[in-house]
């Protein structure tokens, strides 16, 4: 296995946390072990490291009932295929799925929109999935334009995916650090969760909010009018956080001219 993956034990619920190697700046992938089942949580950028979490979650013995995608960002849905389940997501986030249409990969190859558009709109709100309490939050703004929150409010654990990067260089391009530092403050305020998943990175606790608050501020202080100059200075500022190119992805948003 490339990738690496991390158990929590919660007692009647057990988290596997998939990560996926540095090419792919830690994207995580969380398999949710229930008495009889395992929800999916997002799919990987590449179908390769798709099919690795898909393997490990069929060693655990149970069928993989679902597949939810948090927000519409390709390292998050282009292996949803390899899952071969109903794939869940809040409306908006199918709609900006279908709008971004065939995901283009550095490698040449194309994986086309049929290959990973939802089909099953997630409603905000309590869902008890196989005894487990499920709850879904919908956001805006920060890291993507639209985003799915998830607890398990018996278990303690907050599913923030890209609200959360851990130890991993954080994806600017949505070009909205106040947003962010809001939606997180507002996840620091909830003391009922001492386990936070991230989507970028190992699983964590409640401290991982005051890393992500200090990087947007040194990131608002160091952005200016250069893409280059930026990427230097904050790669120098953390440098053990890997995904550096997340930043060159980001800066074609950020800065478009120089594109």
């Amino acid at each position: 296995m490339n990738g690496t993956v991390t158990v929590l034990d919660r007692g009647s619920v057990r988290i596997h946390s998939y990560m996926s190697p540095a090419d792919t700046f830690h994207t995580t992938t969380q398999l949710i072990e229930t008495p009889a089942r395992i929800i999916a949580i997002d799919a990987q950028l590449l179908p390769a490291y798709a099919e690795e979490a898909v393997a490990y979650a069929k060693g655990l013995g149970k069928p993989i009932d679902r597949l939810i995608v948090t927000h519409a960002h390709p390292d998050h849905y282009n292996g949803a295929a390899r899952f071969g389940v109903p794939v869940h997501a809040l409306p908006q986030v199918t709609e900006q799925i279908i709008a971004r249409g065939d995901s283009h990969l550095p490698t040449g190859q194309v994986i086309t929109l049929t290959e990973f558009t939802p089909d099953v709109n997630i409603v905000p709100g309590t869902e008890v999935i196989d005894g487990v309490p499920f709850v879904f939050e919908a956001v805006s703004g920060g890291e993507a334009a639209d985003e799915l929150l998830i607890k398990l409010p018996e278990q303690g654990v907050l599913i923030a995916q890209d609200l959360v990067y851990n130890d991993v260089h954080l994806y600017l391009g949505n070009n909205d650090i106040t947003g962010w530092q809001q939606l997180v403050d507002g996840l620091a305020s909830d003391s009922g969760y001492d386990t936070i998943l991230a989507g970028h990175g190992a699983p964590t606790g409640p401290e991982v909010y005051g890393d992500i608050r200090r990087y947007l501020d040194d990131a608002r202080e160091l952005l200016g009018d250069d893409g280059d100059a930026y990427k230097k200075a904050i790669v120098d500022k953390y440098p053990s956080h890997v995904g550096p190119f997340i930043i060159d992805i980001a800066n074609r948003s950020l800065f478009p001219a120089a594109g």
